[in-house]
């Protein structure tokens, strides 16, 4: 068991999760990206996941018969990009979009006459807010002030007044940024909706992810009795927690490696038992 995954500061109990055995077909695997697969970058064009993470991603998905997803407030359009040359069941924009194991995909779409004064009004602001960003999901907006953190207040107050002017949409804050997107779409209701469908049906699902937009994911898989694990600081309703991105992907090469050496045991007992008729 990775010795840097312990208990949230919400659950003070000396357990530590199981190191989930995928050689067996009982998980389903969920994973945001950005401070959990990706490290945070200033710039969100910026964010990359390494080679070999991706290629660990793919093993434990191959290993898990597919039941691996990407759970993001990016689109999955960009999810694919960063994934590449891998593609993954996935939920973009907190659940607004999300791409089935077959490759079906669902997008929730804005009435023009939302989309496009929404558009406007947020351009006006937040161009009144030097270093801030605004980035246009399609169906959602980020408003980011990682760069600008003493305009903090005036974000949220931009937010805060376009949520109140269309009631349709709902804020989620996140680290350094104020998302807006549709209501009834979070990441709790994606890994929900993932989780009646295959391969991830029947499995016990484990989410991992680090920020505030996480934690509706976290609260649904406890209620499947699903491992939820934090990454970084705060507190949580995740139940464990690893203290970092390099230890996530710590955690992902262990279970690799244990799956491995399971194999080989099984292995060498039909070996064993082949030899003895």
């Amino acid at each position: 068991m990775n010795s840097n995954l312990t208990n949230s500061t919400q659950d003070t109990t000396p357990e530590t999760p199981p190191n989930p055995a995928i050689h067996g077909g009982d998980y389903a695997f969920f994973f945001d990206v950005d401070g959990t697969l990706a490290e945070i970058c200033p710039e969100p064009d910026a964010v990359s996941i390494p080679v070999n993470v991706r290629n660990n991603l793919q093993t434990l998905s191959v290993a898990s018969n597919g039941a691996l997803a990407l759970i993001s407030g990016r689109p999955i359009e960009q999810l694919d990009q960063l994934a590449t040359p891998f593609v993954f069941p996935a939920a973009g924009v907190h659940g607004a979009e999300l791409r089935d194991s077959a490759g079906n995909l669902h997008r929730v779409s804005l009435p023009d006459e939302v989309a496009v004064p929404l558009l406007q009004m947020l351009e006006k602001g937040m161009d009144e807010l030097p270093g801030t960003l605004l980035e246009a999901k399609g169906m959602a907006f980020a408003l980011h002030y990682r760069q600008a953190t003493d305009f903090q207040q005036q974000v949220l107050a931009l937010a805060e007044a376009a949520v109140a002017k269309f009631p349709q949409l709902m804020l989620q804050r996140g680290k350094c940024v104020a998302e807006i997107k549709p209501r009834g779409n979070d990441k709790g209701a994606a890994i929900t909706e993932f989780m009646q469908q295959a391969p991830f049906a029947g499995r016990t699902p484990v989410f991992v992810g680090d920020d505030l937009t996480d934690e509706k994911g976290f609260q649904a898989v406890n209620a499947l009795h699903g491992i939820t694990v934090k990454v970084g600081e705060g507190s949580s309703h995740a139940r464990y927690r690893l203290g970092k991105v390099t230890d996530v992907y710590s955690w992902i090469e262990q279970m690799l490696e244990q799956a491995m050496l399971q194999r080989q045991l099984n292995n060498k007992n039909v070996e064993e038992k082949e030899s003895s008729l």
